[in-house]
Order: C-alpha cells, then sequence, then structure tokens
C-alpha cells in the first residue's frame, strides 16, 4: 500500500510507493511484454519505477495520488479474477479523473458469460445503464453509436430468459433506414427484411450457443422482427369484441371502453391502433367458434406438455402456430375458456327459470291460454311457485297443465293473463317449436339469469348422459334454429362449450306416439354441452342426481383449424386486464399485449411519434421495454419528427421509466469512433449557431435534423 509521501531534492515532486503482495500478482500488473505497464507509464504524468514487488512513483502529490488511485483498482481487478488490458487501464484512468466511482466495480460487474467469455459494462455510465434496467421497466438508452446500448440490453434480455424472469425475448427495429421502402427491394419479406435485423442476430450469436437460436426462434422463445411487426396484433375493424352491453365491432371501440377480459368481468381499452389491412386468418376452435385475426395476432395458449410440467400459458402469433395443430393426432393448443360473463345486470318481466321451461315445455301461441306440459310434478310445482297469481290446473290429458290467472274472473271483469302479456312484450306469442327463442334482454343479463334460462331448458329438453367410465355429458335437443344459437351462447357465455349436429327431418325413422307413427316434420338440433365445475345444469332432483354421480368434466377449447381468408382492414387494441386478455367472436379469449416478455426496440429514432406510443402501449404484465436510439442520426423521410425526440418531453418525469443517457467517453469500439462522434458532435454544434433562432412557438425537440441538409 502507499506510503507516506515524503519530498525529493525537487520542491514541486513527491515520491510515493505501492508494495504489490506477490510476485505473481506483479506479474499480473505489468501484463505480457510489460504491456500493461507501458499503458499506465503513457496515461499517467508521474514517473513509475518496477523494482522487485515495489512501485514508485515520482511527480506531483496530485499525480502521484491518481496514480496510487489507480494501481490500487487495478490490482482489485485481479483479485477479482479480471486480465488486465490496456483498454481497462485507460478506462479506469478515465473514470478516476472524473470522479465517478471505482473502476474496480464497474468493471467486474458480469452480465453474462458463454464460450468463455464474459459481458460487462466498461464505464460508469454503462454501468448506470445496466443498473437502470435492472431497476424500471421501461428505459430508454441515447446516445451515439458504439456506447453499447443495443448489446448490454440485450445481454440483459438474455440473463432475463436464463434465469426464467421472462418466457420470451422480443427485438425490432424499424426498417426505414435510408428511406428505402421493402416493397421495392428484391427477394422474398424475409430476404428483405434480413439487413435490417443483421445487427440483432449477430449480438444473439455471440450471448447463445448457436445451434440453440433456430430452436429458440422456432418456439416463439425469441422473436426478431422489424417494427411493423409489432404494430400487426389485429383483427379485422368488423370483427365483433364482446363488451359488458353485448358485442361490438371492435373497429367501433376506442380508448377507455370496456370490454370483456377472460374472468368475465369489465376491463379498460388502454390503446387503439389502425393497422390498413392486413392478410387474415379464420382459426377455428373444435366446437365451431371462430374469428379472424391477422398472423401477428397473439393468442395464450397451453399444450399437453405445458399441462403435465405444470406449466403456464405461452403467448404464440397466429402464423407460429401454422402447421403444427396437431401433435400425435390430438389438438396440440388449448385456449382459456372465458369465465362466466357479468353483463349490465336489467330486470326482467318474467322469471328466467320459468322462461326457461315454456321454452322447452310450454304452448306460447297465445291463441288459447297458455299451457305446459310435463310427467315430473316437480317441474309444475317449480313454475307454479315462479309465477305469481298463477295456478297450474290440470288438463284432460295426463300431464298437461294450464296456466289459469287466479284473478282472471275479479269484480265481473275479465282480466287478461299476465303470462299471455309477458309473452307478448317478449315477441314470443305466436312462436312454436321451430321459432322460439331466448330474448336479448335475457341473453344480455347477468350471470345468475342467463343460468336460470340454461337450467329450465335442460330440465324439459335436456338431460344427463351417462357412460362408464366417463364423466357426465348433459344433451339438449330443439327444432328451433334461433333457440339453438341462443342456448350454445348462454352456454359459451357461462364458460362452458356446445358441441352442436343436427339429425335431418328427410329420411329418419319415425317417432311412435299413441302406438302410431309420427314422422318428423322438422330437422332436429342436438347440443352436447360441458359448463364448468360447480355450476349445476339442473335444478331436478332426478337429472341433478345423475350428472353429480360423475361431475361434468372440464370444458376445453382447442385451436383446430387456420385458414387464410383474404385481406381486410384492421386495428389492434391493448387492453387494462392483468393478464392482456379479451373477449372476442363466440367468447373466443384472445391475447394481444406482451406479458411475460423482454423487449427491445433498437434504432427507436426512426419510429415516428405514432408508432413509439403503439409500441409503448404494447407492454404487458411481467415485461419489460428497452429502446436504444441515436437522436443525431434520423432518417425519417420527408422530415418526420422522430419519436425518440418527442417522447423525451412526454414521458419525462413519469414513474419507472428512465432515460439513460451515453456520451462519446462511452464507446467501446474503436477509439477512433469516439474521436468522429465528437468531431461531428462539434461539427452540428457550429451549425447550429449560424442557423437563425427557431420560432418560439415550435416545441423543443422537434425541429428537423440540422446534419441531413449539409
Amino acid at each position: 500500500m502507499p506510503d507516506t509521501p515524503r519530498p525529493t531534492t525537487h520542491v514541486d515532486r513527491v515520491v510515493s510507493k505501492i508494495v504489490v503482495p506477490s510476485e505473481q500478482s506483479m506479474v499480473a500488473l505489468l501484463g505480457s511484454r510489460d504491456e500493461v505497464l507501458r499503458t499506465v507509464e503513457r496515461v499517467l504524468t508521474s514517473d513509475v519505477h518496477v523494482r522487485g514487488n515495489e512501485i514508485t512513483l515520482t511527480g506531483s502529490a496530485k499525480d502521484n495520488a491518481l496514480g496510487v488511485l489507480l494501481f490500487e483498482q487495478l490490482l482489485e481487478l485481479l483479485d477479482k479474477g479480471q486480465a488486465l488490458t490496456t483498454d481497462a487501464v485507460e478506462r479506469s484512468l478515465a473514470m478516476l479523473q472524473q470522479s465517478e466511482g471505482k473502476p474496480a466495480e464497474v468493471l467486474t460487474l458480469n452480465i453474462l458469460s458463454n464460450r468463455g467469455r464474459t459481458i460487462r459494462p466498461k464505464t460508469v455510465n454503462q454501468k448506470r445503464y445496466v443498473e437502470a434496467i435492472d431497476a424500471h421497466t421501461i428505459v430508454f438508452g441515447i446516445g451515439p453509436a458504439g456506447t453499447g446500448k443495443t448489446y448490454l440490453a440485450m445481454a440483459k434480455a438474455v440473463q432475463a430468459l436464463q434465469a426464467k424472469q421472462v418466457n420470451r425475448i422480443i427485438l425490432t427495429r424499424p426498417a426505414v433506414e435510408a428511406g428505402e421502402r421493402l416493397g421495392f427491394l428484391p427477394g422474398t419479406l424475409f430476404e428483405k427484411i434480413d439487413p435490417y435485423l443483421r445487427p440483432l442476430y449477430d449480438a444473439l450469436h455471440d450471448m447463445l450457443d448457436p445451434e440453440s437460436i433456430p430452436k429458440l426462434m422456432a418456439a416463439g422463445t425469441i422473436e426478431v422482427a422489424p417494427l411493423a411487426y409489432m404494430r400487426g396484433r389485429a383483427q379485422p375493424v368488423d370483427t365483433l369484441v364482446m363488451t359488458p352491453e353485448g358485442a361490438r365491432p371492435i373497429g367501433e371501440l376506442e380508448v377507455g371502453d370496456l370490454v370483456v377480459g377472460s374472468d368475465g368481468l369489465p376491463t379498460p381499452v388502454l390503446g387503439v391502433h389502425p393497422q390498413g389491412r392486413k392478410q387474415v386468418y379464420r382459426v377455428s376452435t373444435q366446437d365451431g367458434a371462430s374469428t379472424l385475426a391477422c398472423g401477428e395476432h397473439l393468442w395464450s395458449v397451453t399444450t399437453r406438455d405445458d399441462r403435465r410440467r405444470a406449466k403456464g400459458p405461452r403467448v404464440l402469433e397466429t402464423r407460429e402456430m401454422l402447421g403444427s395443430l396437431r401433435q400425435a393426432h390430438a389438438h396440440r393448443y388449448e385456449l382459456p375458456v372465458v369465465a362466466p360473463v357479468e353483463f349490465v345486470p336489467t330486470e326482467v318481466p318474467l322469471d328466467p327459470y320459468a322462461l326457461g321451461l315454456l321454452l322447452g315445455d310450454g304452448c306460447l301461441t297465445t291463441s288459447t291460454t297458455p299451457a305446459f306440459s310435463t310427467r315430473d310434478p316437480e317441474l309444475a310445482h317449480a313454475l307454479e311457485d315462479a309465477l305469481p297469481g298463477i295456478e297450474l290446473r290440470a288438463a284432460a290429458r295426463a300431464g298437461d297443465f294450464v296456466l289459469r290467472h287466479e284473478g282472471y274472473h275479479r269484480g265481473g271483469l275479465l282480466t287478461a293473463n299476465p303470462v299471455t302479456e309477458v309473452l307478448r312484450a317478449l315477441g314470443l306469442a305466436g312462436t312454436r317449436s321451430t321459432t322460439k327463442f331466448v330474448p336479448l334482454t335475457y341473453l344480455l343479463n347477468s350471470s345468475d339469469v342467463r343460468l336460470a334460462v340454461l337450467q329450465g331448458l335442460l330440465d324439459t329438453d335436456g338431460g344427463p348422459v351417462v357412460q362408464a367410465g366417463r364423466t357426465c355429458r348433459v344433451q339438449y335437443t330443439t327444432c328451433s334454429d334461433q333457440l339453438r344459437d341462443d342456448v350454445v351462447w348462454l352456454v359459451r357465455s357461462l364458460g362452458g362449450v356446445a358441441y352442436v349436429r343436427t339429425r335431418q327431418a328427410e329420411g329418419r325413422a319415425p317417432g311412435i306416439a299413441g302406438g302410431r307413427p309420427v314422422w318428423h316434420r322438422s330437422d332436429a338440433h342436438v347440443l352436447d354441452i360441458r359448463l364448468p365445475e360447480g355450476m349445476a345444469p339442473f335444478r331436478l332432483a332426478r337429472k341433478r342426481a345423475a350428472y353429480d354421480a360423475t361431475g361434468g368434466g372440464r370444458p376445453m377449447r382447442f385451436i383446430d383449424a387456420i385458414e387464410p381468408a383474404g385481406e381486410a382492414e384492421c386495428v389492434c387494441i391493448s387492453v387494462g386486464a392483468a393478464d392482456s386478455l379479451y373477449v372476442t367472436e363466440d367468447f373466443l379469449v384472445t391475447h394481444n399485449t406482451l406479458n411475460d416478455a423482454f423487449i427491445i426496440l433498437d434504432e427507436a429514432q426512426n419510429t415516428t411519434a405514432e408508432q413509439m406510443k403503439m409500441f409503448l402501449t404494447r407492454l404487458g404484465f411481467g415485461s419489460k421495454i428497452v429502446v436504444t436510439g441515436d437522436v443525431t442520426q434520423v432518417d425519417l423521410p420527408g422530415g418526420a419528427t422522430s419519436g425518440l425526440r418527442v417522447v423525451q418531453e412526454i414521458l419525462d418525469g413519469v414513474a419507472d421509466v428512465h432515460f439513460a443517457t451515453l456520451t462519446s467517453t462511452d464507446v467501446v469500439r474503436h477509439k477512433l469512433v469516439g474521436r468522429i462522434v465528437d468531431a461531428y458532435a462539434q461539427y452540428d454544434a457550429e451549425e447550429r449557431s449560424r442557423v437563425p433562432h427557431r420560432s418560439p412557438t415550435r416545441p423543443a425537440g422537434r425541429r428537423d435534423d440540422v446534419r441531413r441538409s449539409h
């Protein structure tokens, strides 16, 4: 360690000594062929002399103190197992001269090691940048080329993936360099975008085994794509999205509107981004549901392997699943099933369970007094209890009942049957078995109302199907096309699945009534239904007992087909749900933001303000975003304003957003790169001083890049 400086014969010069603890440390400190020593002698003002294990510094007290600190930090680097290089010496001295902390702490902050190579920051600003990525959700790394902005961000992304802090890495950059348009370049789409993404591929190969990269990309764990693909996670504008008040076209939604999340509850729309015309696909499930989405649209799916390993769902794009929908002849990708949807509750004019019973076994023509037919006295009593003021009077034929109004002849005046009045108000008066339906006010109501209607329908025209060794299915039959669709709606809205098949009337063997054949006059629609665990499909005791004996199993939805469906005008939305899921057509649960992902936007100075907003609002839960760019190298055509410049003004001071600035002193490429950056900065400053003062009405940071005009 350094001795107390003692004066020499020269009044301004002192001598300081440093004792190196071991011969091995001294050899490493001097470097191969004294390379490190010669670098120290060149960068220090004090004279440096080495004898044995002692280093002597001769110079001014200030210069000697700097030299002593430098050797102490170099020895600490050696103690931490890092080999010394001339670059480490120069960077250590620069940090000490600027009083920016201890070089040993900066140069030993290991981020990632691969194939004997360790990635770590080399400057104090780089260390602060890396620490900011750990501490904040969104980090902007702004600085000139060669400062390691993207490289360090990618190292942190790979580190997070290996530590299982995220499930995927997404690397993107705008493909607008030099104002080129992709459509006019030769080759396929991937050949066109490859030159723009090549720097990202090269960095990946430095950090991961080359053999593993294709597998990770094929599995969707790593995605490298131009920024245009990031905004393409969209559906056609006329696609219906479920809201608390019913289905609405996605193109009509605005920020702040409410849509239904996977939990069945309302969630706000945080962003709406028009996409223009895009290639779309029809995504269909095994139960007959389907919707349209573009190739980059996201889906939360679970595979059999995921379930076997108790892993959570993965997020895949539509195009990633093309050609891989089966595994060992079984469906591969299972979608989440929506929880019972809670529409805005409203008052109903007739008990919902009673409505279900009447739709199943009631006579609703209203040309006579409404009637009900059943051989289950339990249902007759339940209907009578649900209709105040109505008495079920047995008719001449066994099992037939008339819904008689108890006060129909009150005070000598005939009064209308209240059931008849309600049927007319609901539009059900005059309907028959082929034309019955569930009124809209019951379909768009609370889950309790919808379940009660469904239970009435299943207690009359449905029943349990028991098979040995299997859980109980629920089957329902109707001759009404509309009632078939309404029952499917009820089941899906309650978190179940319904399979529909039709038995044609033509060619079917006749039924028997009273010993006589009865020919079928209408097609019969048979529905096989699965409801969520804990949801009772029946109230009728005998049916409920048969169902409860084995349970109803688990409703499941698998992606069955993905087929091209032409082009359509599209839009994408982001929602505020914790899982970023929302409900689209046929109660399909879909995904549209990026959860548990590490996302890097490179060359962000070449994004427009709109693109930057779109990108940032894609942030999902458990994700991290790093945006890198150099505001002095904007290549946007037509003098468009850089989104990287604007975002500094908009998000300055926003919590959990950090702006890290790197300078020419942080350049880690050839030394000449830093000098070039400084020379251009000086030139730009001189040019700006010659430009007339801009109008005070023009926002700061939005002027055109002066450099581009020279």
